[in-house]
């Protein structure tokens, strides 16, 4: 058995918006997959399916985001799913847009949905995708961005952003989690140290001046 959990919030006017990347690239799985995800139990929606000979859930908690882990407590502890069995897909503010990043384990970082997940579970060993979303202005221009939708050009790099989170779930849920990492996680690129200048003087050298860049 696997269980992959899509964080985000129930509700029409959230269904588009950057906080519910979770949700959607588990909708994108769902439809690669054909599982239906409708059944309700453990204040969450759920689908079954089957993946490689093995139970495939895919869940969307309906506590709102920040009661997520009250979701996901209760039904791992139904299946009685271990820790490397059970995949969180969210967004995250620190990533750029278009971006994810796929995890093993680790902390909640200052995403108040896995901050619930882990504090409820009393463990944080699970593997996690976190889907890009980019950087706002300010805490009032956070929480316009977290719950805006985006726009032309971000929309593109968005749903690029979602596709890419389905496929490594897809790979996670095969056992295949440091393929996924190794096809998805990014390197932020080193910045080349700047080259001295040719012609710089003796006399500048000595003296330390700065190179004009």
């Amino acid at each position: 058995m696997f269980i992959i959990v899509g964080l985000g919030n129930p509700g029409r006017e959230y269904a588009d918006t950057r906080h519910n990347a979770g949700f959607m690239a588990l909708d994108i799985l769902a439809e690669r997959l054909n599982i239906d995800i409708r059944r309700q139990n453990f204040h969450a929606v759920y689908g079954e399916g089957m993946l490689d000979g093995q139970k495939l859930l895919l869940v969307k908690p309906l506590t709102f985001m920040n009661e997520s882990g009250q979701a996901v407590r209760e039904i791992v502890n139904w299946y009685k799913c271990p820790a490397e069995q059970l995949l969180l897909i969210y967004d995250d503010i620190d990533i750029p847009l278009g971006d994810i990043r796929i995890r093993a384990g680790g902390s909640a970082g200052t995403h108040n949905g896995m901050r619930s997940v882990i504090y409820q579970l009393q463990f944080d060993n699970f593997p996690r995708i976190r889907v890009g979303i980019g950087h706002a202005q300010g805490q009032r221009g956070l929480i316009a961005h977290v719950l805006g939708a985006p726009q032309g050009e971000d929309k593109a790099l968005f749903e690029q952003g979602l596709q890419a989170a389905a496929q490594a779930a897809f790979l996670v849920a095969q056992g295949r989690l440091q393929e996924a990492q190794a096809q998805f996680n990014k390197r932020p690129k080193k910045e080349k140290p700047p080259r001295e200048a040719k012609d710089a003087s003796p006399e500048s050298q000595e003296l330390g001046q700065p190179e004009v860049l």
